[in-house]
């Protein structure tokens, strides 16, 4: 396993680890790799990372409550120090926004590989 122990500890680079994992994909596609072995890999792959896009898609939806509710917050307490609740939830949701948009196009992308090895399968 390789990495660091922080790395090991604490998650992996998840963007790293899709573009390795396509250049794999298409290192074992121009080899001509036995693709039902190549298949059964890349479905395990989807499979991880429709789970990685869901719950970033559950806590996305849980931010943007939270944000709204800090809207209603300071229309309700007519406080301005609320904005600082909003600026921070605002940029959270952005973050999570733009992380999730990644993952959905990666995930999107990957059916398309699937497809490439399916074919040349046949």
């Amino acid at each position: 396993m390789g990495g660091t122990k922080t790395q090991v500890k604490y998650g992996i680079n998840i963007k790293k680890y899709c573009s390795e994992h396509e250049a794999y994909i298409q290192e074992q596609l121009s080899n001509r790799t036995n693709p039902d072995v190549l298949l059964e890999e890349h479905k395990l792959k989807i499979r991880w990372l429709q789970h990685e896009r869901l719950v970033h898609l559950i806590v996305t939806f849980i931010i943007a409550v939270l944000f709204l509710f800090a809207i209603y917050l300071f229309i309700a307490l007519n406080n301005p120090a609320v904005i600082i609740l909003i600026a921070i939830v605002l940029a959270l949701l952005g973050a999570y926004i733009r992380h999730y948009f990644f993952l959905e196009n990666t995930v999107q992308y990957w059916y398309k590989l699937y497809d490439s090895i399916r074919k040349q399968r046949l």
